[in-house]
């Protein structure tokens, strides 16, 4: 056992070491707290033991990961799947080791919101981050208007100025909800500081430079032969649509985002999808050339569930970022709905919880699969990253009020959550007459075409009114009970068909809706 010892006073007791020697030269951080990390040196072990006890004492990074330099470790969690060059990562452990570095990925706007298929790349940020080191998200203003061929069978459509002006506010809003999501709630209480972050449009520099000067300068150092041999071109030129001489250059302009934010920045790294490494050499090989120092590009893998859909996509629609696109109901019930299969890989790829916290999820979650604690623990950290604790709340609101039948929650939900929730319900608008029944509501509702049919259902047990069963048609409605204090009346007819009465006057609850 060795104590170390700092001003005087015990910090930390290492134990089972096989001797001082081999504990100041090895001893790793995921021995102690769940994370992997190396200290080298006899200083490193004091400032570590420091930064694993809180004032009073404590063992601290129980719950979340700790930060970590070597952002190399998050291969161990599947988020990076190769290192560009090749062989060449030992370098890149040395110079993440060695002192503060510069990562950036880029986000074209061709929508007006990221969706979960681009959390992955935000998850490599915000670890890059957490290490201490700089991150910068680069929106491509400019070229959008240009279009990414990577992954692509056919052109993109052309988009105006205005369209990408508000793509790119959009984006930037995103991005930096989710920055600052991360710091209030999943950093507040470490002692290190975060790395810098910065949100930039390379607009902001190519509606300064000037054509031929960038041809010039830039286009020199780009071979033709090359750039037909990427494998983003050469699918596109094997199809009759061919390849416009736009697209084409795609790949010029975004190695020279790199280059530029190497020259402003001291970016080093870049990081994107796999679908990316065409581009990502490019910009290795134009700065290769032109400054000669070392930079790396990092790919994270493309994210398929068991089934083989890809991650974001469901029923062929995007499960959106922008709560205005898809609410936080909407994107905590995705993750809830996941599969028990998926469940190690996203809770690694999409938290920060460390080993020992994700294994003790696991084993709960094996315990009693039919709980899905898993698929909670996935939602609720996804949801509050991207949507805050108030998003969280909201979604938790939701659900109990849809589907654990809690006619409590559903009196509690404002009017934008009733409207994210029930955007796909029949919505009818009434005004309430003294005497309305059930059978009076169902039929104005539009619940049934026949009369007849209103009835049997309802003797049968099959209408529900704010998730309690309707016995009988003919009891009058009354407030409070069948119309909640939030002004709405919640049908549903047998287990999925739902249906919402706002109330525009509700009688003695004395409650206009306008």
């Amino acid at each position: 056992m060795l104590a170390v010892t700092h001003w005087g006073r015990s910090l930390m007791n290492i134990k089972n070491s096989r001797s001082p020697s081999t504990v100041l030269w090895g001893y790793s951080r995921r021995d102690l707290c769940g994370v992997r990390t190396f200290f080298v040196k006899d200083n490193f072990l004091v400032s570590f033991c420091q930064e694993l006890l809180d004032p009073a004492g404590n063992h601290r990074y129980n719950h979340y990961i700790a930060g970590n330099r070597n952002i190399l470790k998050l291969d161990d969690r599947g988020i990076f799947q190769t290192l560009f060059p090749e062989g060449r990562s030992h370098e890149l452990h040395r110079a993440l080791l060695e002192g503060t570095q510069c990562m950036y990925c880029g986000f074209d706007p061709t929508a007006d919101s990221l969706h979960v298929g681009h959390l992955l790349t935000i998850m490599a940020l915000l670890h890059c981050q957490r290490g201490g080191h700089s991150v910068i998200a680069l929106i491509g203003g400019a070229t959008a208007k240009i279009g990414d061929p990577s992954g692509r069978s056919t052109e993109r459509a052309a988009m105006n100025e205005d369209t990408i002006l508000h793509n790119v506010s959009g984006i930037h809003r995103t991005l930096d909800d989710i920055f600052m999501n991360h710091e209030e709630i999943f950093w507040q209480q470490e002692k290190t500081a975060l790395g810098n972050r910065k949100i930039l449009n390379n607009a902001d520099w190519y509606n300064k430079i000037n054509l031929i000067d960038f041809l010039s300068s830039t286009g020199r150092h780009f071979r033709m032969g090359t750039m037909l041999g990427r494998q983003s071109v050469t699918t596109r030129l094997s199809k009759p649509e061919g390849m416009s001489f736009t697209e084409f250059c795609y790949q010029i302009f975004q190695a020279y985002d790199w280059l530029h934010l190497h020259n402003t920045e001291g970016c080093r790294i870049q990081v994107g999808g796999n679908d990316q490494t065409g581009n990502i050499v490019s910009g290795h090989e134009l700065i290769s050339r032109v400054q000669d120092v070392p930079v790396w590009g990092l790919t994270v893998p493309l994210i398929t569930s068991t089934t083989g859909d890809k991650l974001g996509k469901t029923a062929g629609n995007a499960v959106w970022l922008n709560p205005s696109k898809t609410p936080p109901f909407e994107l905590y019930q995705y993750f809830i709905r996941m599969p028990d299969s998926d469940m190690k890989k996203y809770l690694n790829l999409f938290t920060f919880f460390n080993d020992k916290v994700l294994s003790d999820i696991l084993t709960k979650h094996n315990n009693k699969p039919e709980n899905r604690y898993a698929q909670k623990k996935l939602a609720e950290e996804v949801t509050k990253l991207v949507h805050g604790k108030a998003g969280l709340l909201s979604a938790e609101r939701c659900t109990e009020a849809l589907f654990n039948g809690s006619a409590e929650k559903l009196a509690m939900l404002s009017d934008d959550e009733l409207n994210d929730l029930f955007r796909n319900t029949p919505v009818t608008e009434l005004y309430l007459d003294p005497g309305t029944t059930v059978f009076d509501v169902v039929m104005k509702a539009k619940c049934f075409s026949r009369a007849v049919d209103a009835e049997r259902v309802i003797k049968a047990g099959g209408v529900y009114i704010n998730h309690q069963r309707a016995e009988e048609g003919d009891y009058v409605l009354i407030p409070g009970q069948h119309i909640l204090p939030n002004g709405i009346t919640l049908i549903r007819i047998g287990k999925k068909n739902y249906y919402l009465v706002k109330w525009l006057e509700t009688g003695t609850l004395g409650n206009t809706r306008r």
